[in-house]
């Protein structure tokens, strides 16, 4: 049997599910590069219940559950305008997060997510699309490389005390 894949907002009384997902993606994603109390402070800041309802609230802002047979198995946040990690492109839209549950990869759902965030950047009125992606995660650079994006600069990217460097990329939607 066909599973149901879609995409559907979080709504703001879900932030506390959105906090667990947050966590166990970011987990099952770098917890081995990172010690546990490096995560816990990296969560304290960007993945508290207040950060994330301000996200939530934020009109610049997008944040969906990716969901399989009414099962949340991830989540995407795109950001434009104000909302933006990086001011550098003008007339921009940013693919912040893409992360999938360790149970539901390997179903094509990343893939899924990134298409459908390219199609908000294309209907949108933005002349780039830009995504942050860990230097050392190189099966993602090479998915990001497929659809066009190209490197043009790089940014810290702190987890607690300590600093890794995400390679920014870039996609001319024009």
């Amino acid at each position: 049997m066909a599973k149901m894949i879609g995409i559907r907002p979080v709504r703001l009384d879900e932030v506390g599910l959105l906090k667990e997902i947050a966590e166990q993606t970011f987990t099952e994603t770098f917890g081995h590069d990172n010690s546990s109390a490096q995560l816990q402070a990296y969560f304290d800041t960007d993945y508290s219940i207040e950060t994330l309802a301000a996200e939530l609230n934020h009109p610049e802002t997008e944040i969906d559950f990716i969901m399989v047979d009414n099962q949340v198995a991830g989540y995407i946040k795109l950001n434009w305008g104000t909302a933006q990690t990086e001011q550098e492109l003008e007339k921009a839209i940013e693919v912040q997060r893409i992360y999938i549950l360790k149970a539901f990869q390997g179903q094509g759902l990343g893939k899924f997510a990134f298409e459908y965030a390219l199609e908000v950047a294309e209907d949108g009125d933005f002349d780039w699309a830009w995504l942050g992606v860990w230097e050392h995660n190189h099966k993602a650079q090479a998915l990001y490389a497929k659809y066009g994006f190209e490197k043009f600069a790089e940014h810290d990217f702190p987890i607690g005390d300590k600093i890794d460097t995400d390679w920014l990329l870039r996609k001319d939607l024009r």
